[in-house]
């Protein structure tokens, strides 16, 4: 019984955890967020928010960035830490001036669990399956 409620005959392996952590939040940013904004770049300035007051133009371009580029980055762990921080800083961005840092506005809760994944990316780094570590010998 005590097997079964500690779930002690699944292999520990933080490494496939980080791996999948990082395939299924990066993609799911990029899918959702990221391929909208690399391909409807033009469109998007028109209206997209500037909370910063750096103008529409840069708001857009380091969303972009992050959504779009980073993203990527982090499902192939390529410079994993780094895009995992611009990310972080993207998102919070997000969620305490556009969001109010509340979850009762539309899709704050989602921003909220991006920021948790990627920050514990940004804590934890790429892993052992992980280009960065195939290239740099990090584990």
């Amino acid at each position: 019984m005590k097997k079964l409620l500690t779930l002690n005959f699944l292999p520990v392996n933080r490494d496939l955890a980080l791996l999948l952590l990082r395939i299924l939040v990066g993609f799911s940013l990029f899918y959702k967020h990221g391929i909208e904004k690399l391909t409807g770049f033009s469109n998007m300035q028109t209206h997209f928010p500037d909370p910063l007051h750096i103008g529409v133009t840069p708001s857009l371009m380091f969303a972009s960035l992050t959504d779009g580029i980073c993203s990527l980055l982090i499902i192939f762990g390529i410079a994993t830490r780094p895009a995992a921080l611009l990310i972080v800083t993207n998102l919070t961005v997000v969620f305490i001036l556009l969001h109010g840092g509340s979850f009762t506005e539309s899709h704050a809760e989602l921003v909220y669990v991006y920021l948790g994944s990627f920050l514990c990316i940004l804590f934890a780094g790429a892993g052992k399956y992980s280009l960065d570590n195939r290239l740099l010998k990090t584990s």
